[in-house]
């Protein structure tokens, strides 16, 4: 069974591998959508083409990054993720396929996409709750991604996840609730669409679904298969870099010794994160985000401890750190794991 609380980090960045299906899919809606014309623009920009994507299972996470962003800002509907993401189907999972063929039911499913991010694709670090009758997946933007980036690919997820389980099922499966950190708008499609109870302004992205649809088991006429297939294993520069922080951390490297250390200049070190969309400043707050909800979870330190331990003089300024990566101060997640000790 899922845990009560399950923090899991599977926030994929730059040049870190991630799936290619992923990528056709969005392609292939960016063409029905948007035109030929705009499917080449983004082709070219990725590097990639159609004919050669088919021959791939990984790509970069900044070429489905871009591909999506060019999506929502093309798209002009604030409901194109969902409807992107309700277009996939099961059979052009091609790398997952093996993997789900050896599930039972929509929870083992579920379970199988929260553990594996390589194989499945993430944007998010996730807070996997259990309450009485249903699970809620709350997203933690330790990334610092944009907010209207980070909803459009919350309810490209949600779509996805959701038209793919129905298909696995072959049941008619419905979201419990949806919560936007966003204004209010028409809701309607997303209503009809997941069945959901949608809320915005909201201070979180999350949703929930019941227990009776994830013991659902999984009716989908899956092909015999020999064996699974494996991510490969690939030289990520992003990944680099977060072993080289978290091989100091709590101490931080200044930007040249880290280039130093990584033996580059600094402006090529720059440069180099720049062009796979992030930077040294928002790789460093991701690992303190992530290490300070596992030890607020942990709830063995309170909350001037715990700033200490990643490097803040000042808890003040932890809590309004932390506030600002995840949208609620420490204590929330100490109360939500049975804790009382942050703050």
């Amino acid at each position: 069974m899922l845990q009560r609380v399950d923090y899991k980090t599977n926030l994929m960045v730059g040049d870190q591998t991630y799936p290619a299906f992923e990528l056709r899919n969005i392609l292939d809606f960016i063409a029905s959508q948007l035109g030929e014309k705009a499917l080449q623009q983004v082709c070219e920009h990725i590097g990639v083409g159609q004919a050669e994507l088919n021959h791939c299972q990984f790509v970069f996470v900044w070429q489905v990054e871009y591909a999506m962003e060019f999506l929502r800002l093309q798209g002009g509907d604030p409901d194109i993720g969902t409807k992107l993401g309700l277009s996939y189907r099961v059979s052009s999972l091609d790398v997952l396929l093996p993997h789900l063929a050896q599930l039972t039911s929509l929870q083992a499913c579920l379970q199988f996409v929260v553990n594996h991010p390589q194989l499945v694709g993430s944007f998010t670090d996730t807070l996997v709750r259990l309450e009485e009758d249903c699970v809620c997946i709350r997203w933690l933007n330790t990334g610092r991604i944009d907010q209207a980036q980070y909803g459009f690919q919350f309810l490209h997820s949600i779509g996805s996840l959701l038209g793919l389980a129905r298909e696995l099922t072959g049941e008619a499966i419905t979201l419990r609730q949806i919560h936007l950190a966003e204004p209010v708008r028409d809701s309607y499609f997303l209503n009809e669409a997941t069945g959901a109870q949608v809320q915005f302004n909201c201070e979180y992205y999350e949703w929930s679904i019941s227990l009776n649809h994830l013991a659902l088991a999984m009716q989908y006429p899956f092909p015999a298969y020999a064996e699974k297939v494996t991510a490969v294993s690939t030289t990520s520069f992003i990944e680099t870099v977060l072993a080289a922080i978290n091989e100091h951390f709590p101490q931080v490297l200044h930007l040249d010794d880290m280039a130093t250390q990584l033996h580059m200049s600094d402006r090529s070190f720059r440069r180099k994160l720049a062009q796979l969309g992030s930077s040294y400043q928002r790789l460093v707050d991701q690992v303190r985000c992530q290490r300070a909800v596992e030890l607020i979870l942990a709830s063995e330190l309170d909350i001037e401890a715990i700033a200490e331990t990643l490097g803040y003089s000042d808890v003040s300024h932890f809590r309004q750190s932390f506030k600002h990566w995840i949208g609620h101060p420490p204590g929330y997640f100490s109360r939500l794991n049975g804790g009382e000790r942050a703050n």
